[in-house]
C-alpha cells in the first residue's frame, strides 16, 4: 500500500514527515496540494478520518485566511470546505493518508499512527 502525502515542498515538516516515511520503507505519493488541492470529497474524507471540523484543518495565521474574513462564524462547513479548496494554503499540513487511516505530521511522528 502506498501512502499520500499532501505536501509543500517550502514545508519543513513535510519534509521531516517525507523522510521519516522513507526511514519507514513506506512507499509515498507526494501530492503538491498548492498545485492540486484536494477536491470537496476527498477533505470531507479526511476531515472524518480525524474527527475535525473545517476550520480545526486551517492554518489561522495565514494571510489568506484572515484576508477572506474566514474567522466568520456564520460561515458554513461547505463554506469553509471550499475555502480550502480555493486558497490551499490555508490548509494544515503535512496530511497524510494511508490504508483509510489519516494523520497530521505536526510533529512529524504523528504518522507513526497509521503506518
Amino acid at each position: 500500500m502506498t501512502a499520500q502525502i499532501y505536501y509543500n515542498p517550502q514545508c519543513s515538516k513535510c519534509r521531516e514527515t517525507h523522510q521519516l516515511l522513507e526511514e519507514k520503507g513506506v512507499d509515498t505519493e507526494i501530492t503538491e496540494y498548492l498545485k492540486t488541492p484536494p477536491d470537496t470529497e476527498t477533505l470531507k474524507a479526511i476531515l472524518a478520518a480525524l474527527n475535525l471540523k473545517p476550520r480545526q484543518l486551517m492554518r489561522k495565521h495565514e494571510s489568506e485566511y484572515k484576508d477572506n474574513n474566514l474567522d466568520d462564524p456564520s460561515l458554513s462547513d461547505e463554506q469553509l470546505i471550499q475555502a480550502m479548496i480555493d486558497y490551499p494554503i490555508i490548509m494544515e499540513r503535512p496530511i497524510v493518508v494511508n490504508n483509510g487511516k489519516v494523520a497530521i505530521g505536526r510533529p512529524p511522528v504523528n504518522v507513526l499512527n497509521i503506518i
